[in-house]
């Protein structure tokens, strides 16, 4: 046992510094910080014209528009305006215009052709000289008649489709008219919220490092007492194993003191006890052998021998002698180990306060240099350059914002009649509609109930009036939907092919960025402020991109963002404080002097040289070389068959004495032998490692109270290390959101793109398609209106009575005949 524990703190010793062996305590790397969201309120939300059901009727109108108007975009007649409007030629403007020109020319001719037509066609009736009723009856009419109803019913159903689709349309621009000026207004003002928000937006983003600096300076408050923690909990497994070592030796001598003592002790006593025990043994012996030995004594010759051995075996006055030992251990310990040990303890377990006192000085001035920072953050707001371009920003686009609302008020004004024109179009083509189908759906009954081609039916008399009083609206309104379709579509679809399009396609910026195009004074580069080596194409797809004021506008020469954003700049000195910081902890003494001396003496005792050999010798003999119990049962057995009476009764008496020696001398002998052999097991046990486990205990000791010095500085470099790194961390986490907050919203550009898209979503993807939507679903009635008079007046004749009637004879023969009743209803 005692070498096993021997080679076990020989192990602990030659085990690596515990310090090596820790990780860093102090949490590294850092954990993510929470940062406010900042300029939330000041962005420009996208606007996106949500999927409808007329998006094909939008795409529809939008390839019509492509093949009527299939010049490319005019950017020189555009030029020529801008740059000089009186050199602008007429025929410049009408070869651009050829499309529209074209269709004008089609609205011009409707817009006269068809109520002349309507003109000459009631002229005739009046006069009686067209229309009127059949005069005969042929077989070809059922097919004639059959076609024209089926045209008649096909182009009212092409009407009716057209006129539902312009009552969406109309209503859609009603809808989209008076929230898409009010989002114009929204976006301009965001906008102008945005580029106001800037100076504001970089002080909120930098006062954020707040949150870093109060997680900075928590743990400051709590460095110190961890790392001093860190070092008890690192070092107290050496320490601990030392001390509880130390403390096992003085028990061990205390032991070993009480055991030799003890055995000196039982060795004197039993050698006292021998010296009693051999002068009654060898009187017992010659008055026993005498007595077997008496001639009258019989049977007893079996019984001399071991009479004659009644002496003592165990010689205790041969075993070692161990009171030089004692000399030695006499007085020990000298030193107070309780003392020792409770100095020791609360010197070690001291480290923590004793860190916080001592890391006080660098706590304050890391504490320094973190306000040092926070004032190097506060110079980057103070510094940003961008409200020397804001400011002209949000004046401009406060001046577009105040013009431009009398213009919206006027526009929704103006919506208001147009929509009121539009429903009043809509409604004369749904009139028309109605007649149409009232009157197929009379005139189709009346036919079916008429026996007789020749007779009258007032249901189909009334489809008839129903058919002629569409035909009489279509003549009579025809010449105002025209205008209305054509003026829609003038304006509409320039919109589409001169702004929406180019807009769309980014052909604008690409005029705009041509130089020449635009006046010296409209120079939009120069008044926006962009960089020279910047257009506006370019800088509308960077801010898209996700760009800032700082990658479009020259303020890179004066302001260098990345520099002022350098980790280094604000963490040099944080970092350098701590790399020449020690901590000189007192000296912790485990072991003093005079306790080192009491275990040294201890050792040197020569305990460990004892001779066990001959105390085990001596222990392991009998007492006496024969049994007294036995003897006297013999002598006693002896007695019993003598025939002479007084000799029986001394062989009895002296079986009594056997039995009293026994139990007076030779069983508290016996005892004592027992209690000697106990401390000869615990020095037998003890003394052959005790060298090598004082030596062990000591050295043990020495290294631990070497250790902890050298390992404290050791673990507190570590830990300070791990600290700054993780401190450093927050302030990196912080200079990188503020990079990203600044460029990619703060100061981002990219609310400029957001609101040039919304005025293109607004203004062609919300307003235009549904406007063109409108006349071209209204001009599609308008166009099928032609046909529906046509199969009108065509299909009026069949729904009144034949004037004669057709007999069909083997030659085909036709023999006319009166026809009795003769309506008076006429057209």
């Amino acid at each position: 046992m005692g070498y096993l524990l021997a080679f076990s703190l020989a192990l602990g010793v030659a085990l690596p510094a515990p310090a090596l062996l820790q990780p860093c305590s102090l949490g590294s790397p850092s954990a993510p910080l929470r940062f406010a969201d900042v300029g939330a309120d000041h962005r420009v939300h996208a606007h996106r014209r949500l999927p409808g059901s007329l998006d094909p009727l939008y795409s529809f109108v939008r390839m019509s528009l492509d093949v009527i108007q299939q010049n490319a975009f005019p950017t020189e007649l555009l030029r020529d305006a801008l740059n000089d409007p009186p050199s602008v030629r007429t025929s410049q403007i009408l070869q651009y215009q050829t499309g529209y020109i074209i269709c004008a020319t089609v609205a011009i001719l409707y817009f006269v052709a068809l109520p002349a037509t309507g003109l000459s066609i009631c002229c005739c009736r009046r006069h009686r000289r067209c229309g009127g009723r059949i005069k005969a009856y042929r077989r070809s009419l059922l097919c004639q008649r059959n076609l024209l109803m089926f045209g008649l019913l096909l182009t009212t159903l092409v009407i009716l489709g057209g006129v539902i689709c312009a009552f969406a349309a109309n209503q859609k621009v009603k809808e989209e008219m008076g929230p898409g000026a009010q989002d114009a207004l929204n976006t301009l003002q965001a906008l102008r919220h945005h580029v106001n928000g800037i100076p504001q937006g970089v002080q909120w983003a930098v006062a954020q490092f707040a949150v870093p600096k109060d997680q900075i300076l928590h743990d400051l408050n709590n460095i110190s007492w961890s790392i001093g923690s860190t070092i008890h909990l690192v070092l107290k497994g050496t320490v601990y194993s030392a001390m509880a070592a130390m403390k096992a030796r003085v028990q061990d001598l205390q032991n070993s003191q009480d055991h030799l003592q003890a055995l000196n002790a039982t060795v004197l006593t039993l050698i006292r006890h021998q010296e009693e025990l051999e002068a009654t043994l060898k009187d017992r012996k010659h008055r026993v052998v005498s007595l077997l030995e008496h001639p009258r004594c019989t049977y007893c010759v079996s019984a001399l021998g071991r009479a004659q051995n009644l002496e003592a075996e165990a010689n205790y006055r041969k075993v070692p002698s161990v009171e030089r030992v004692l000399k030695t251990l006499h007085g020990l310990p000298k030193a107070d180990f309780s003392e020792i040990i409770h100095q020791a303890n609360s010197s070690f377990n001291s480290i923590p306060e004793l860190a916080v006192v001592k890391m006080a000085e660098l706590i304050r001035d890391l504490k320094v240099e973190v306000e040092k920072a926070t004032k190097k953050i506060q110079s980057v707001a103070d510094g940003f350059p961008i409200s020397d371009h804001s400011r002209p920003m949000a004046e401009a686009l406060m001046k577009t914002e105040n013009s431009s609302r009398p213009y919206l008020k006027e526009v929704k004004r103006y919506e208001q009649y147009r929509w009121i024109a539009g429903i009043v179009a809509c409604t004369v083509v749904l009139l028309i509609v109605l007649c149409n189908i009232l009157g197929l759906s009379l005139g189709a009954y009346g036919l079916a109930m008429r026996e007789d081609p020749s007779d009258y039916e007032s249901r189909g008399e009334a489809g008839a009036k129903l058919l002629i009083t569409g035909v009489g609206f279509s003549f009579l309104f025809s010449w105002l939907l025209m205008p209305l379709v054509f003026g829609t579509f003038l304006v509409g679809g320039n919109m589409q092919t001169l702004v929406c399009k180019p807009w769309a396609n980014q052909e604008i910026y690409k005029f705009i960025d041509t130089p020449g195009n635009l006046p010296p004074s409209m120079n939009v580069t120069e008044h926006l402020g962009l960089r020279r080596d910047l257009n506006l194409t370019a800088a509308y797809q960077q801010c898209k991109n996700g760009a800032s004021f700082c990658d479009v506008l020259p303020l890179e020469r004066s302001y260098n963002l990345n520099e002022h954003l350098d980790v280094a700049k604000y963490t040099a000195e944080f970092q350098k404080r701590p790399d020449s910081f020690e901590i000189r902890f007192q000296e912790i003494v485990l072991l003093n002097a005079d306790g080192k001396k009491d275990l040294e003496t201890f050792r040197d005792s020569k305990v460990d040289q004892i001779d066990i050999a001959g105390f085990t010798t001596e222990i392991r003999k009998p007492v006496v070389k024969t049994s007294l119990v036995g003897l006297a049962v013999e002598l006693e057995g002896l007695s019993k068959v003598q025939s002479d009476r007084s000799l029986a009764e001394r062989l009895a008496e002296e079986a009594r004495n056997l039995r009293k020696i026994q139990n007076m001398t030779v069983l508290p002998v016996e005892g004592l032998v027992e209690n000697l052999k106990t401390h000869v097991q615990f020095l037998s046990a003890m003394a052959p490692g005790l060298q090598a486990l004082i030596n062990g205990t000591l050295s043990q000791i020495s290294q631990a109270e070497a250790l902890v010095p050298v390992e404290s500085q050791k673990i507190l470099r570590q830990e300070l290390a791990c600290f700054v790194r993780k401190e450093v961390g927050y302030i990196s986490q912080y200079l990188d959101w503020l990079r990203i907050v600044l460029t990619e919203d703060v100061t981002s550009c990219q609310p400029f793109s957001t609101a040039l898209d919304n005025g293109r979503v607004i203004l062609c993807d919300r307003i235009i398609d549904p406007w063109n939507a409108f006349w071209f679903s209204l001009g599609c009635c308008t166009l099928f209106l032609i046909p529906s008079i046509f199969f009108a007046i065509k299909i009026i004749k069949h729904f009144r009575p034949i004037r004669h009637r057709l007999v069909s004879t083997g030659s085909e023969e036709t023999y006319p005949f009166h026809i009795p009743r003769v309506t008076s209803l006429r057209l």
